[in-house]
């Protein structure tokens, strides 16, 4: 079953390539990082987020599903028709 949540993320990032989404990270020690980018490319078992370049150090960030999957990271689309949040609805 994790398996096909796992893929049900992908195809749901897949989708909103090339968009522009924000990331909220569990960052550790009580601390939340939140981050925005565009969703660059999605592999098997990550995904690659190119951060906007005037706000952050480095310039790429890679998460794998499995950090939306068990909600250590959260991914909101942002677009045109508003916004989309990118999560792991439990049944």
């Amino acid at each position: 079953m994790a398996k096909n949540a796992l893929l049900d993320i992908k195809r749901s990032l897949e989708a909103h390539v090339g968009s522009r989404i924000m990331l909220r990270a569990n960052g550790g020690r009580r601390k939340t990082v939140e981050r925005t980018g565009t969703l660059e490319e999605t592999y098997p078992s990550v995904f690659i987020v190119k951060l906007d370049e005037d706000q952050h150090a480095f310039k790429r960030v890679s998460y794998s599903y499995a950090d939306i999957l068990t909600e250590s990271v959260e991914v909101t689309v942002c677009n045109d028709e508003g916004e989309i949040r990118i999560a792991h609805l439990h049944p």
